[in-house]
């Protein structure tokens, strides 16, 4: 009779009790234990997963850290990882792909849940594009820039030219701010107001920015911003035209 290993048990029940009701009263820890045993065959997962928790703080921070990180939690190593890697990567993928050859404009929650997975939990800025065609639906999402805990690095000159090559007609834009205030600071403002304004030049329209801050989020489009900046550009093109007009009048 094959002896029945430590903790079986435990992790029966839990697998059964994931089948029946989902995580509806998983403790984080258990979620993350959960992950473990999918590669784990003959281990009690339990004390690793606690471990775990105890040193990211947060289910979301587990999902963050890095491979080596996650070797240094005595009990996980590079193989029962697997679990813990693979459903943070598959759901960027599956919330990615739902936004697919959708329409955001009108699909805003879908849109907040793939962002707000992707980017609110990093250490670090992130600038995101998602790309749309002229009927604003999704061609492809991707991280153009990183930054550093309290800045990022956005050139509107890379901006356009990755527009160009994804043959986009209109853009969103988002961000996120590691210290969980979605607040747009003064620099905030200053890139969208350079970004509309080089993507205007070319024909591309720019319809929102949002900055994921913890739970919440700031949208420069309901706050009236990206409004104001498209006649601040009108208002500048009509200026300068209108100087250009008078000055050949007098040539």
């Amino acid at each position: 009779m094959t002896k029945q290993h430590k903790g079986e048990g435990h992790r029966k029940r839990l697998r059964e009790k994931f089948l029946t009701s989902g995580l509806s009263g998983f403790h984080d820890y258990e979620v993350v234990e959960l992950l473990l045993t999918l590669a784990t065959p003959r281990k009690d997962c339990k004390k690793a997963a606690k471990e775990a928790l105890t040193r990211f703080k947060t289910l979301q921070g587990v999902f963050e850290a890095s491979p080596g990180d996650l070797c240094g939690i005595p009990g996980i190593g590079n193989k029962n990882q697997l679990g813990i890697r693979l459903i943070k990567e598959a759901a960027e993928r599956y919330l990615e792909k739902k936004i697919t050859n959708t329409t955001p404009l009108t699909n805003s929650t879908d849109l907040y849940n793939y962002l707000k997975l992707d980017i609110r939990d990093k250490s670090v800025e992130c600038f995101n594009i998602i790309y749309l065609d002229a009927k604003n639906r999704v061609l492809a999402a991707e991280t153009l820039f990183k930054g550093t805990l309290t800045a990022s690095s956005v050139y509107p000159r890379e901006v356009v030219i990755s527009a160009l090559e994804h043959k986009s007609a209109a853009l969103i834009f988002a961000h996120n701010h590691p210290s969980g205030d979605p607040n747009p600071s003064p620099e905030d403002i200053d890139i969208t107001r350079r970004l509309i304004f080089a993507c205007r030049v070319i024909g591309i329209v720019v319809h929102e920015h949002i900055i994921i801050g913890g739970n919440e989020y700031f949208s420069f489009a309901d706050q009236g911003y990206i409004a104001r900046l498209n006649r601040e550009y009108e208002n500048q093109k009509w200026n300068k035209s209108f100087a250009t007009n008078d000055t050949n009048r007098h040539e």
